[in-house]
């Protein structure tokens, strides 16, 4: 296969201390796209980082009595260890406290000045200091910030504007002719009919009231607003405007970049104008997607509902938190956590479905056939033909769903054929055939357990990497060509003699309900 280059992003995070499972979402899901990319034969390369400048961050480290380098120097370091933890496969993070960073967003802002994009005024509105979003008196709701609903304070000041009414039909004609550009479909009517089809606003680029942040050559007074410091990350990890810009000519226009919903805007309308006034192609997709919520809202250390990754790791492994987050969202929409839905999902799916899936075979393998995988056999059962015609199906859907990047629902089409596979077992009832000395059947049987557990154990690899080589060590497929995506075509292909364990670990260990829910609320209020 042609070897493909794919760019995925997620946004820089602002670097606030602990990681809530609704700010790990992001990077896992993006991690799990750069995987399957991979298996697909692609060049895939994953950017995060941290976004760590603005009046924000100057307060809180001046709060704690330390510098805002030194602040954001720890959250770095935390949020690094983290990934780490959780294996996720970045290829850089970037930092916008960088020198490489920096020195391109001067140079863009150069730009932006010899274009005329950017203007001196005076602005006077209401910003929001969580947001870091100045609004007008009509967006706001209640009098209060209408994305996050707290106060908001009226400022005035002189800063440099951008011009963005210059690139207003572009825009428009962006939106109409690539109506995919944004996903769902929802968020992209919510920002071309709300917010680009009444006129947009020029945007407010610098602040005076603070400094920690980018200043500007011509006007060092002036610090950078976020959003002009923080959007460019994307081109600016890849090396644009620097002497080196291999990376930014290999691997730009991204590919597929994830937002959260409550920052889509900015990067629906911010974003591409600042690539159109750099003359930059736009990427190819941005992705917004819902939030990981509680019954009683948002996650919040007031309302002592927030729950950590490293909670729930600990207890029931990384493989596990992974998939139930990556399961639960559906494509753009909120899902809300509770602990009775992660130990329903941990006992029933993992354990019983896809554990006890595997060790029976396993079982059977070594009762019926000394631990090895029966290849030739002369005589089939008559629902062998219907699960290999239902088999590759389902990893045709599987494919179709992940290249949409729908991967609630690839997760759901593998456990359709997890559970079709544990029908199989009762429809065949392998230990009847081995009473009635059909050896031929029984072998047929175990061949096509084995094949189905082999080409589950790929189709988990994006999502669960260490469960998959788990699957494969213990099914005694080690050989790297039945691990390929490619061969999730072919039905007959495990080799003559392949062994299985002789009793292995099981994936998942089932645990008591109750218990668990009540280690998880209890975990909540930490």
């Amino acid at each position: 296969m042609e070897n493909k280059k794919f760019y995925v992003t997620t946004p820089i995070y602002y670097p606030s201390g602990k990681f809530h499972i609704g700010n790990v979402y992001t990077t896992i899901l993006a991690d799990c796209i750069k995987r399957y990319k991979i298996l697909r034969g692609y060049d895939a390369y994953m950017l995060t980082g941290l976004d760590e400048h603005g009046q924000k961050i100057q307060t809180v480290a001046e709060n704690r009595g330390m510098t805002p380098q030194a602040y954001v120097d720890e959250m770095a370091t935390n949020a690094q260890k983290l990934w780490h933890k959780m294996e996720l496969q970045y290829d850089d993070f970037i930092r916008t406290t960088e020198e490489r960073h920096e020195k391109a967003v001067e140079k863009i802002i150069e730009k932006f000045l010899e274009n005329g994009d950017v203007y001196k005024g005076t602005y006077e509105g209401w910003y929001c200091m969580p947001c870091e979003t100045y609004f007008t008196q009509t967006q706001l709701v209640d009098g209060k910030c209408p994305d996050c609903g707290r106060e908001v304070k009226k400022m005035q000041e002189e800063s440099y504007f951008f011009d963005m009414k210059k690139y207003q039909d572009r825009l428009i004609q962006l939106y109409e002719e690539r109506p995919d550009f944004i996903k769902p479909e929802s968020r992209r009517n919510e920002i071309f009919n709300n917010f680009i089809k009444p006129g947009l606003e020029d945007l407010c680029i610098s602040r005076t009231t603070f400094d920690w942040g980018i200043k500007m050559n011509n006007d060092p007074k002036h610090v950078l607003y976020v959003w002009v410091d923080a959007l460019t990350n994307y081109i600016t990890a890849l090396g644009y405007l620097s002497e080196d810009d291999t990376l930014f000519k290999k691997y730009w226009p991204a590919d597929f970049q994830i937002v959260g919903k409550d920052i889509i805007r900015f990067h629906g309308i911010y974003w591409p104008i600042f690539l159109m006034a750099l003359g930059l192609e736009l990427p190819k997709q941005i992705y917004s997607h819902g939030f990981i919520v509680m019954k009683d809202g948002k996650m919040s250390k007031s309302k002592g509902n927030v729950i950590y990754p490293e909670d729930l790791m600990e207890r029931y492994g990384l493989d596990a938190t992974k998939y139930y987050l990556l399961r639960e969202l559906s494509f753009g929409q909120d899902s809300t956590f509770t602990p009775e839905n992660f130990v329903e999902r941990y006992n029933f799916d993992l354990c019983n479905d896809l554990g006890n899936l595997l060790n029976r075979t396993i079982g059977m393998m070594n009762k019926y056939f000394e631990g090895s995988i029966p290849t030739e056999f002369s005589e089939k059962n008559e629902p062998d033909e219907a699960v290999e015609e239902f088999t590759i199906k389902q990893c045709e859907m599987v494919e179709q769903c992940m290249d949409d990047f729908h991967i609630s629902n690839s997760l759901a089409e593998i456990w359709n054929l997890i559970a079709r596979t544990n029908k199989y077992i009762d429809e065949t009832a392998p230990w009847v055939l081995a009473k009635e000395e059909s050896t031929e059947k029984l072998k047929s049987v175990m061949y096509h357990l084995a094949e189905n557990l082999r080409k589950i154990a790929i189709l988990l690899t994006p999502f669960m990497p260490n469960t998959a080589a788990n699957m494969f060590s213990q099914l005694g497929l080690e050989e790297e060509n039945l691990k390929t995506w490619d061969s999730l075509k072919s039905y007959h292909v495990i080799p003559n003699n392949a062994k299985v364990v002789e009793k292995g670990e099981p994936l998942f260990m089932r645990k008591e309900k109750e218990e668990e829910i009540e280690y998880i609320k209890n975990a909540m209020k930490k």
